[in-house]
C-alpha cells in the first residue's frame, strides 16, 4: 500500500504552513529520514521528513501553497511497489480536493509547464511571485530550480543578489517586505534608518522588530496588529480597537479549546530555592551561566520518568507514556508564545541543557526553529520568575497532560525549632494537571518528587 506523508502538527499555535520548496521530484528514491520538502510558518522554518524507504510518487500540493497541519502532502511507494494500474483515479478520489490532485506527475509523457519568460507569467511559486513583485525585479529567461521549472523565492533572492547591491529601488525606496512595511508604517518608523539582512540589504519584518527593541521609545509603540479603529471616546481617553489575528488568533482558540476539552486541576507547591541558589553561585564562580530554567528542566526530567501517567499525553481515548523526557520550554515572543523542545533530557547535564536552551531560545526570537525543535514534547515548563511574578496557573499544552508554572523566588521568614525568625528564599510552583489522565494522588507525588529533586540535586546524579 503506498505511504501517506503528512504535514506534521507542531508547535502551540501552528494551524497552517507554506510549502517554501520541494526538495526532490516525483519518482526519486528516499531513505528513511531524507528530507523532502521546506515548509515555512511565520517563526519556524523546517524540512519534512520521508518517514520510510521508499520512492516518491506524487505530491498533491505545489510550492508556495498553504497548507493545514496533519493533511496528506504527498504519497511514496515502498519498495519495489508499483503505482496502482488505476493511479489517476485512485488519486482523484482520495485527494481530488488538493491542488496537485491531476496534475501530470514527473514521470508522465506530459509536457513539462513553460519556463518564464517574464515575471508576469504563471509558473512561479506564490511566494517567489510575492518577492518578485516587492522587490520590483524582473525575471525575464530565469529558468526556476523548482519543481517543473518553477521559480521559487530561492531563484528570486539569487537574481536579487546577483545584481548590484543597494538598499533601495529606482524610485528611491528603502527595499523592504510588505510585511516590513506594515510594521513600519503602523510603528512610524522611516525604513532608511533600519539595516535590512535580506537580499540586497532588503528590510525584513524582524529587522523593523529590532529597531522597534533598540529605540528609546519602543516601549510606546508595542507590536501591532490590525487596527480596526482608534478614536477618542467621550470623555477624551484614547482607545484602540484591535482584531485578534494572525498568531494571536490561534493562541486564543487553542488555549481555549485546550481549557475546555481538559478539566484542569491544579496544585501548589513551595520550593526552597537554597540548593538552587547554591547551585548557580558555584557555575558562576567557574564563569558558567545556569539559570533557574535549566535547573527546573533537569529536575522535571528526572521526576517525570518516575511518574509516567505525568509525561504523557492524550490524543482522542489513547494515552501514550513516553520513556523519555522531552520538555518544552514556553517562549515569548513579541506577538505570541512558542514552545522549542529540548529532547531526552533525562540523558543530559546541567551544561548542556543549558547550551540547549540557550540555542532554541534565540533561535525562537530569530524565526530559525525547524520542525525537530517542536516535535514530540512530553512536558511543558513555563518560568515567568524573571518578570517578577509570585505565582501563576498556566493552562496545558496538548497532546500533553501537564504543565508547571514557576513564580519568582522571595525571601520570607519562617520560624525556627526555637520559634525564632530565620530568613529563608523560597519559590512558588504550580502543576497543571489533565484529570482526565492525572489523578490527584498522582499529581500530588510527582510534585512532592520534584520538591525532593531541587532541594536536594544530588538525587539528580542518580
Amino acid at each position: 500500500m503506498p505511504v501517506e506523508i503528512i504535514l506534521p502538527k507542531f508547535g502551540f499555535t501552528l494551524e497552517t504552513a507554506d510549502i517554501v520548496q520541494w526538495l526532490k521530484q516525483e519518482g526519486d528514491k528516499v531513505r528513511s529520514g531524507d528530507p523532502i520538502c521546506e515548509v515555512t510558518t511565520d517563526k519556524v522554518n523546517m524540512e519534512v521528513e520521508a518517514p520510510e524507504n521508499g520512492t516518491l510518487w506524487k505530491f498533491l500540493y505545489p510550492q508556495g501553497a498553504t497548507v493545514p497541519v496533519t493533511r496528506v502532502i504527498a504519497v511514496m511507494l515502498r519498495p519495489n511497489e508499483q503505482p496502482p494500474a488505476d493511479s489517476a483515479a485512485l488519486i482523484q478520489e482520495r485527494y481530488g480536493d488538493t491542488p496537485f490532485a491531476a496534475a501530470p506527475s514527473a514521470t508522465d509523457t506530459a509536457a513539462p509547464l513553460p519556463t518564464v519568460a517574464t515575471a508576469t507569467k504563471t509558473a512561479m511559486t506564490p511566494v517567489a511571485r510575492r518577492v518578485a513583485q516587492a522587490a520590483n525585479v524582473a525575471l525575464d529567461n530565469v529558468t526556476g530550480t523548482g519543481f517543473n521549472n518553477r521559480i521559487t523565492r530561492r531563484d528570486v533572492e539569487a537574481v536579487l543578489t546577483a545584481a548590484e547591491p543597494t538598499r533601495t529601488t529606482a524610485s528611491g525606496k528603502p527595499r523592504a517586505t510588505p510585511a516590513a512595511r506594515a510594521l513600519a508604517h503602523d510603528s512610524g518608523v522611516d525604513l532608511h534608518a533600519v539595516n535590512g539582512s535580506g537580499a540586497r540589504g532588503r528590510v525584513q519584518r524582524v529587522d523593523v522588530e529590532r529597531y522597534l527593541h533598540t529605540q528609546p521609545t519602543a516601549a510606546a509603540h508595542p507590536l501591532p496588529v490590525e487596527t480596526i479603529s482608534a478614536a477618542p471616546s467621550n470623555d477624551h481617553t484614547d482607545r484602540t480597537v484591535i482584531k485578534m489575528a494572525g498568531m494571536r488568533h490561534t493562541i486564543a482558540a487553542r488555549l481555549q479549546k485546550s481549557f475546555q476539552d481538559a478539566p484542569h486541576i491544579f496544585f501548589d507547591a513551595q520550593i526552597d530555592t537554597r540548593a538552587i541558589e547554591a547551585l548557580r553561585e558555584s557555575a558562576k564562580a567557574r564563569k558558567e551561566k545556569l539559570s533557574v530554567t535549566t535547573i527546573l528542566v533537569r529536575a522535571a526530567a528526572w521526576t517525570l520518568l518516575r511518574h509516567p501517567f505525568v509525561n504523557a499525553t492524550l490524543q482522542g481515548d489513547e494515552i501514550t507514556q513516553w520513556h523519555t523526557a522531552n520538555i518544552g520550554v514556553a517562549v515569548a515572543l513579541q506577538d505570541g508564545l512558542i514552545v522549542p523542545v529540548i529532547h531526552h533530557v533525562e540523558s543530559l547535564g546541567l551544561g548542556a541543557i543549558q547550551t540547549r536552551l540557550d540555542d532554541v531560545v534565540t533561535r525562537s526570537q530569530n524565526g530559525g526553529l525547524r520542525l525537530h525543535d517542536m516535535s514530540d514534547g512530553t512536558f511543558t515548563i513555563s518560568n515567568l520568575g524573571m518578570y517578577g511574578v509570585d505565582r501563576f496557573t498556566a493552562i496545558i499544552n496538548p497532546p500533553q497532560v501537564a504543565i508547571l508554572a514557576a513564580g519568582r523566588t522571595q525571601r520570607v521568614f519562617v520560624p525556627d525549632e526555637s520559634d525564632q525568625p530565620v530568613p529563608k528564599s523560597f519559590m512558588q510552583v504550580t502543576l497543571s494537571a489533565d484529570h482526565r489522565v492525572v489523578d490527584g494522588a498522582q499529581a500530588a507525588l510527582f510534585l512532592n518528587d520534584l520538591r525532593d529533586a531541587l532541594q536536594d540535586p544530588t538525587r539528580l546524579l542518580w
